[in-house]
């Protein structure tokens, strides 16, 4: 049921945005498409396996090909801030903050405590002397899966069935809608599936056989891939937030 809530809240939340919303950041104003080195597309946060070490991914340029470079005229920063339990109070922030030059070698410095140098466009990047903050800077096929088709159906379906009813939705104490079972599950199935052809009865949109496509697949960015080890960015707590800027000094 917890699932059903929070799949539900982000349902809901949809009905609010604009057209121009995206959960990813893929399409933007002309002024940002017209800075692409510094336009952020998706950021990713997870933890290795043996939760010793935090990997951190910034994916940069729509649509990259093999021309495309970082700015050396851009910071590309991921912050974070720690805490000891959810809604305590957060850590200072502990910025890691990477840099290019002309000839696309980067430097990044993790805090006070790891810094690395060099030509991280190698598979393997590059490692801190003391091993602590590893990089790799360079092209990768689009990490971000979207059904588009299937998304917007999603979509729809919520407009004509929710649209001007919201009051009527029951809450619980946290806040979080309570949509039935089977409303769910209908909204899980379209997001997992491509929408029906409206030109040809019984087809769906793509291939696939109805099932979902990623529409992003083909697509590159560039990314910045960060391994750094947990203690440096944990001083406050276990609880690790993240987000990432690019800035132009």
């Amino acid at each position: 049921m917890k699932t059903f809530r929070l799949f539900a809240l982000a349902i809901v939340a949809m009905m609010f945005l604009s057209q121009s919303s995206r959960s990813a950041d893929h399409i933007d104003s002309p002024i940002t498409k017209a800075d692409p080195a510094a336009d952020i597309t998706d950021a990713f946060a997870w933890m290795s396996t043996d939760a010793n070490t935090v990997f951190l991914v910034m994916s940069l340029v729509r649509n990259a090909t093999t021309a495309s470079k970082f700015s050396d005229g851009v910071q590309y920063v991921f912050h974070t801030t720690s805490r000891p339990r959810f809604g305590a109070t957060p850590s200072a922030e502990v910025a890691i903050i990477c840099t290019f030059n002309a000839a696309q070698t980067i430097q990044c410095w993790a805090g006070n405590e790891a810094y690395v140098t060099g030509d991280a466009s190698n598979v393997n990047g590059i490692t801190s002397a003391d091993g602590k903050l590893r990089v790799f800077a360079g092209l990768r096929n689009d990490a971000f899966f979207f059904n588009l088709p299937g998304f917007r159906a999603t979509a729809r379906i919520v407009a004509s069935a929710f649209a001007g009813a919201l009051g009527a939705i029951p809450f619980d104490a946290a806040g979080c809608p309570m949509l039935p079972a089977a409303a769910v599950t209908t909204l899980v199935t379209q997001l997992q599936t491509r929408a029906a052809d409206p030109n040809n009865p019984g087809q769906f949109l793509g291939s696939n056989n109805g099932r979902s496509l990623n529409d992003f697949d083909g697509f590159n960015v560039l990314s910045i891939v960060i391994a750094v080890d947990k203690s440096i960015i944990t001083k406050n707590g276990q609880i690790i937030g993240v987000w990432t800027s690019t800035n132009r000094p």
